[in-house]
């Protein structure tokens, strides 16, 4: 642990909890996409196979437990609230997102630090979460309507990763042989992903204006 893991994980928990906010509270999903939540909860069952099976630390188990059961939160709102679900922009988000699944699934077969069940599975929810964002961020751009809430939501999941790649810098200068190529490829296109997202979302901040995205 330290200081710029725990600021990525603080990050990552802030972008959930500004999500749950918006969809308990305000009792709205709309400009949140569908099958970015779908694709998130796919990450978090197949990266966390070792929940009951391995144990690094209390706070470790903590953090997987509260991606999991919020990540299938979401999805309950989303799909089965009465009031949230007539809010969704279905019609929007349209895009084809398990077809990402494949090449991700693929490209885990093959390139893998060792060749198991958990291991490839954690390795596809690697490849997978660089991508899964894809459909959030094409809603966005077809919507143009972006509220405080949602924008907030999208730039702390990017920021998040953002902050994990110095939180393996560090760890790459502090701890002898910390060589992660799979994680660190994976991470730092993710993070490429939403460039163009951060240069809207900060240009708006600093012109204090409406977020929007061109088409």
């Amino acid at each position: 642990m330290n200081i710029f893991r725990l600021a990525a994980d603080m990050t990552h928990l802030a972008s959930i909890l500004v999500l749950l906010l918006k969809i308990h509270t305000i009792k709205s999903c709309a400009g949140i996409s569908l099958k970015t939540q779908e694709l998130y909860a796919i990450v978090f069952v197949t990266r966390y196979l070792d929940l009951f099976s391995s144990h690094v630390s209390l706070y470790n188990t903590f953090m997987k437990m509260i991606f999991l059961a919020s990540s299938f939160s979401i999805l309950w709102y989303m799909r089965r609230h009465k009031i949230v679900r007539r809010s969704y922009n279905k019609d929007q988000d349209t895009f084809r997102h398990f077809v990402l699944m494949i090449p991700c699934m693929l490209l885990a077969l093959f390139v893998h630090e060792k060749f198991n069940f958990k291991v490839v599975m954690w390795t596809f929810s690697l490849y997978l979460e660089a991508v899964a964002i894809l459909p959030q961020l094409v809603l966005l751009q077809r919507t143009r309507n972006i509220d405080n809430l949602t924008g907030q939501y999208v730039f702390l999941l990017g920021a998040y990763r953002a902050l994990y790649i110095l939180n393996w810098m560090y760890r790459y200068f502090t701890e002898p042989h910390y060589i992660h190529w799979i994680v660190w490829v994976s991470g730092l296109v993710q993070t490429l992903i939403y460039a163009d997202f951060f240069y809207y979302y900060l240009k708006s901040w600093r012109n204090n204006s409406k977020l929007e995205l061109p088409s």
